[in-house]
């Protein structure tokens, strides 16, 4: 048979498990696990004090007890805060855990009333619950799995309803003796329910950073450490999604394959660290010019690709020219001293039935001739297919690309 000293020790217990398996992802330093380290550590130092009724003083087992199982729920609450980077109310939460402080003091000294003690303390956890259920719900990062969040939050709300029951029910209770009151059926379970509360609630902050190790996982698998492109692997994976978008809905498709003039000469004259520099501010700047949508990944060393949705040929070389010249005018500044730079880059558009191998062959073909004829400019692809096709297909001026460095130079003589 279930009794309050049954329950008090199997939630010890299961927090005790809760606890260590929150010691284990302290080493992670992601924020928020020491708040719920320190709830769930409250949380079976409470339920021990808790069980020394009758054996040690009542200041100790009812007063120190319940507001520790208060501060447990109030570092719990912090943990959400700030594992979701937002505030964690410290000042408010400390004072709300010294009013339930005194509460205690009242309803033990002043006045012995259990039912008074039982309803200041539920009352204080279902609010805590509710405030959690509220910042998981507002304040979810949306780039998440909604799974981990919303059954946290749910959680958070069915233990805020059966605590506010809990306290309720109490007051409503006709007088009756200690141990009726504790052992009454409705208030077994009312307690099972809010006994759990911090090993299920524990187990949803598990949830929510595995979600997160596995967001940060993939995010580096993704992305080009040094720069922030799009890695390869990961470039690829959306173009073959663009490439199947595009056959489906019949929308145009274009692929720019970028490299940087003489960048082996930036790192020989200037040094690596100017090279990692100009790598990262080269991305920087790309993305400020592309719009949402295009994807920018670093393919290799000093190449980077970028892949223009619903983009014809038209647009696919302007978006380079624009991508050429604020290279052309990028002043790269560091410890190093100051680094200009410029780019040359092959444009490519996507044709019904075409492999994105065959794809990124005719943009790097490009970016090939863009090279051979002096560098820092933009090239469409041109084949003996493209022969065929009418004089309309390319723009007469792109066909014919002005070298700028030669204009500029032409210019100044």
């Amino acid at each position: 048979m279930l009794t309050p000293a049954s329950i008090l020790s199997t939630t010890a217990l299961l927090s005790l498990a809760m606890l260590l398996v929150l010691g284990s992802l302290l080493r992670t330093g992601m924020p928020g696990v020491r708040e719920w380290f320190a709830a769930n550590m409250a949380v079976v130092t409470a339920l021990l004090l808790l069980g020394f009724r009758g054996l040690a003083p009542d200041f100790i087992s009812i007063v120190v007890a319940n507001t520790l199982l208060a501060l447990s729920a109030a570092s719990y609450y912090a943990g959400c805060a700030r594992f979701l980077g937002q505030p964690p109310h410290w000042r408010r939460l400390a004072a709300g855990s010294a009013l339930l402080f005194l509460a205690m003091l009242v309803w033990r000294y002043a006045d012995d009333n259990i039912p008074m003690r039982v309803l200041a303390s539920s009352m204080f956890a279902s609010l805590l619950c509710f405030a959690i259920a509220l910042l998981l719900l507002r304040h979810r990062p949306p780039s998440r799995r909604r799974y981990s969040y919303w059954f946290a939050a749910a959680m958070a709300l069915v233990f805020a309803v059966c605590q506010a029951l809990r306290g309720l029910y109490f007051i409503a209770m006709a007088p009756a003796s200690h141990d009726l009151m504790l052992n009454d059926v409705w208030n077994i379970v009312l307690l099972v329910i809010g006994a759990v509360v911090m090993p299920v609630m524990t187990m949803a902050a598990v949830m929510m950073i595995h979600d997160a190790m596995l967001a940060a996982a993939e995010d580096s698998a993704n992305h080009d450490h040094m720069t922030g492109a799009l890695s390869r692997k990961r470039l690829e994976s959306v173009a073959l999604e663009q490439i199947a978008r595009s056959a489906k809905l019949g929308k145009p498709l274009a692929l720019l394959i970028i490299d940087l003039d003489h960048f082996k000469r930036i790192n020989d004259t200037q040094g690596h660290a100017c090279g990692d520099a100009v790598l990262r501010e080269f991305v920087a700047m790309a993305r400020r010019c592309l719009r949402d949508g295009d994807a920018l990944g670093r393919v290799g060393g000093e190449e980077f690709a970028v892949l223009l949705p619903d983009t014809d040929s038209t647009d696919a070389l302007a978006i380079a020219e624009r991508l050429r010249e604020q290279a052309r005018l990028h002043l790269v500044s560091g410890v190093f001293g100051e680094c200009r730079y410029s780019i040359s880059a092959g444009v490519a558009s996507w044709r019904r039935g075409e492999s994105f191998d065959h794809l990124s062959m005719r943009a790097d073909r490009a970016l090939y001739n863009a090279k051979s004829g002096g560098r820092n400019r933009v090239l469409p692809d041109i084949d003996p297919l493209e022969d065929m096709l009418p004089s309309s297909a390319f723009d007469t001026k792109i066909q014919q690309p002005v070298d700028h460095r030669d204009r500029t130079e032409a210019a100044t003589r």
